[in-house]
């Protein structure tokens, strides 16, 4: 197990270097990388996997905003729970497309009602992994929130949850797993 979490941080890092991520699908000789800009480096430990919320603590550079969401909106600890779950989790670069002082207003505490149902809008109860979609496959899933979310499988190299690209895709958790996102998805 350790020597298969170490090829897919080797698989990661050599990713980050070329501009695409590759998925864990990749490393079983099946090339599947997942296009976008993130900036930051996303490594999920190489030992131990944490749960959601300690993976994107863990990758803070990136998901720093998601991080003060999530832990103002007081949703670590559900994160934190058995699960599976899978978070479709917004960069520091998706929250900062927002319109100007949209986060700060989230941020406030009269407002976590409407944070918590936008959070919850990311969170899907199950474990959904871009292994084994096909291209032209969509697949519609439902929510913590409530509403559903479509996830389309464009190419191998090229997926969407309600339009949004999947900058990385299958960042592996305890409790699930986490896809970064170019945008947040709005109920």
């Amino acid at each position: 197990m350790l020597k298969n979490k170490s090829r897919k941080l080797v698989a990661l890092l050599t990713a980050v270097g070329c501009g695409t991520i590759t998925t864990p699908a990749a490393i079983a000789n099946t090339p599947q990388p997942i296009s976008g800009s993130v900036n930051t480096m996303l490594l999920a430990q190489a030992s131990i996997l944490n749960t959601i919320p300690g993976e994107i603590s863990t990758n803070s550079s990136a998901f720093s905003t998601l991080l003060t969401a999530v832990t103002t909106a007081g949703l670590g600890g559900a994160l934190s729970g058995s699960g599976p779950f899978t978070v479709f989790a917004p960069t520091n670069e998706a929250f900062a497309k927002l319109p100007s002082g949209t986060v700060q207003s989230l941020l406030q505490p009269q407002n976590r009602a409407q944070l918590t149902r936008i959070l919850t809008y990311h969170v899907v109860p199950g474990r959904i992994s871009t292994i084994g979609l096909a291209p032209g496959q969509t697949i519609t899933v439902r929510t913590l929130q409530g509403s559903n979310l479509t996830v389309r499988v464009i190419a191998p190299s090229q997926v969407t949850v309600n339009n949004i690209p999947v900058e990385i895709a299958d960042i592996p958790a305890s409790n699930g797993v986490i896809h970064a996102i170019g945008g947040v998805l709005l109920p």
